[in-house]
C-alpha cells in the first residue's frame, strides 16, 4: 500500500480531495495543482463554490489568472459531494476550529467531515488534518472515527498531522514557502506524508508524533498571544501614566538582543490567535495542570475592546458631545492590514460596544463591502471629505495600506488611532489620539 501510494504521488497519478476551501484549503488547492495533482475541493458554501466554478480565487488576488486557468483545465474541481472521496488518493481536512463559549475546543467541524470521510474511506488513502487541533485529537478523536470503518490505520490507510501556518494578506509567506511540520500516526504515514507535502512546499520539518506536530502549532500562537499581551497590558498602563506606548516601545526594540518585535493594538482577531491557546490550556486541564500565562493573556486581550471603547467615550466627553449625540467612523473591519478577513476581529466587538452607548456608526473597509453587526447591517461607505467631516471621531482598527492617513489626519475632527497608522505624519497634534 505505502509503495504504491509513493509512486502515484511522484508520477503525478494521486487524486487530492481538500475539504474545506477557505484561507487554508483553497491556497494549497492551488499549489497542489499547480504542482500537477488533480485537485477536488469539498465545501458547502454555495457561494464559494460558485465563485470557484467560475475560476474566481476569492482568497488570493495575486494567483487568480493561474487560478482560472486550473480550473478551465479542469486541475481544480469543486463540490460538495463527500462521495467523491472515494476516488482520491490523499484526502486533507482544511475546516476551521473554534470555542465553545466556555473556551472550550469546538470539533465539530472536523467530528463532522471525518464521519464523512470513514463513509467513503478505501484501503490505499492518505488522511492529513491541516485543522488546528489539540494535542491528543489525532489519536483520541479523529483515528476511532476513521477505524469505526472497518479498516485500520497503518495497514488499510495512512493518517498525518500536518498543522496549517497561512498568514493571509502576507505577500512574502505563502503556502509554499512556510516550512510545513508533520506527524504521523505511524512511520509510513510520516514517511507518505513528508513525500506527499514535498511536492508542493520548500521545506518539510517532520517530528517524532502527531501529538507533537499538534502541540507546536497551539505552541506557536500561544506564543504570539502572550506576547502580544504583554505589549497591550503595557499599553493600558502608559495610557494611565500618560506615556506614549509606541515611543517606548520602538526605543526598546532598538535593543539587538533579547528583545522582540510585538505591538498593542485594540485586541486580538483571526482564527488562531484568539483561539488556539486555549486549545493547550484545554489539554492541561487533563493533567492538572495549570497554565496561567495563557489564562491572564486571554483575559487581557479580550478586554482590549472595552479599553477602546472608554477611550472614545472619554475623547466625546472632551469635545463636548454625548455618546447618543455622536458619529463615529470607524476605519477597518478586518483583523489585520491589506486583507478582508473578519473572523474574530476585534473591530466588529468595539462597535458592538460603541452601538450599546447608542453612537452612530459608519465604517469604511475597502475589502469588505457588507457586514453584519449584532442585528445591525452596515455597508462600506464611500472614503471621501464629507464622510470624514461629518464624524465627530473616526477611530482606525485596522491600518490598511490603501489609506491616505496624510489626508485622513487634515479631514478628520479627532483622530483614534489603535495601530499606529499615522506614525511619522504631520500636523497630528490634538488631532490625533493614540492607543
Amino acid at each position: 500500500m505505502k509503495d504504491l501510494l509513493k509512486n502515484k504521488i511522484l508520477n503525478r497519478d494521486a487524486s487530492i480531495a481538500i475539504i474545506g476551501l477557505g484561507y487554508v484549503g483553497l491556497p494549497l488547492a492551488y499549489e497542489a495543482a499547480k504542482a500537477g495533482f488533480n485537485v477536488i475541493g469539498i465545501d458547502h458554501n454555495e457561494d464559494r463554490l460558485r465563485e470557484i466554478h467560475s475560476g474566481n480565487c476569492i482568497i488570493i488576488d495575486a494567483i487568480k489568472e493561474e487560478f482560472k486557468e486550473l480550473v478551465k483545465t479542469d486541475r481544480i474541481k469543486a463540490t460538495k459531494d463527500y462521495r467523491l472521496l472515494k476516488t482520491a488518493d490523499i484526502i486533507i481536512i482544511c475546516v476551521p476550529t473554534g470555542l465553545t463559549k466556555n473556551l472550550t475546543p469546538d470539533l465539530v467541524n472536523v467530528e463532522d467531515v471525518t464521519k464523512e470521510i470513514a463513509k467513503n474511506i478505501r484501503v490505499g488513502q492518505l488522511i492529513s488534518i491541516e485543522s488546528t487541533i489539540y494535542p491528543g485529537t489525532t489519536e483520541e478523536v479523529v483515528l476511532p472515527l476513521l477505524e469505526a470503518s472497518g479498516l485500520k490505520v497503518e495497514e488499510d490507510f495512512l493518517l498525518c498531522h500536518s498543522p496549517e501556518r497561512i498568514d493571509p494578506g502576507n505577500l512574502n509567506y505563502s503556502t509554499k514557502n512556510i516550512s510545513k511540520v508533520i506527524g504521523g500516526i505511524g512511520a509510513a504515514s510520516l514517511e507518505v506524508g513528508k513525500i506527499f507535502y514535498s511536492q508542493i512546499i520548500n521545506n518539510i520539518v517532520g517530528v517524532s508524533s502527531v501529538k507533537a506536530a499538534e502541540l507546536s502549532k497551539v505552541h506557536e500562537n500561544t506564543f504570539r498571544a502572550i506576547n502580544i499581551a504583554l505589549v497591550n497590558e503595557l499599553a493600558v498602563l502608559c495610557d494611565k501614566m500618560m506615556i506614549n506606548v509606541w515611543e517606548v516601545l520602538e526605543a526598546a526594540f532598538t535593543k539587538p538582543f533579547g528583545i522582540m518585535e510585538f505591538y498593542p493594538g485594540p485586541g486580538v482577531g483571526g482564527h488562531c490567535i484568539p483561539i488556539d491557546p486555549h486549545y493547550l490550556e484545554f489539554k492541561a486541564r487533563e493533567y492538572n495542570f495549570m497554565t496561567k500565562f495563557i489564562s491572564l493573556a486571554g483575559e487581557v486581550n479580550r478586554k482590549m475592546p472595552e479599553f477602546v471603547r472608554e477611550k472614545v467615550l472619554r475623547a466625546l466627553n472632551k469635545i463636548g458631545i454625548t455618546p447618543t449625540a455622536s458619529k463615529v467612523l470607524i476605519i477597518g473591519m478586518a483583523y489585520k492590514k491589506d486583507t478582508g478577513d473578519y473572523r474574530e476581529s476585534p473591530a466588529i466587538s468595539i462597535a458592538e460596544l460603541l452601538l450599546k452607548d447608542g453612537i452612530k456608526l459608519s465604517y469604511y473597509d475597502p475589502y469588505i463591502n457588507k457586514i453584519e453587526i449584532g442585528s445591525h447591517s452596515f455597508s462600506s461607505i464611500s472614503l471621501n471629505d464629507e464622510a470624514i467631516k461629518a464624524a465627530d471621531v473616526v477611530l482606525i482598527t485596522t491600518d490598511h495600506s490603501i489609506i491616505d492617513y496624510s489626508w485622513l489626519i487634515k479631514t478628520a475632527n479627532l483622530i483614534i488611532d489603535t495601530r499606529n497608522a499615522t506614525k511619522g505624519l504631520e500636523d497630528k497634534e490634538n488631532k490625533v489620539i493614540l492607543l
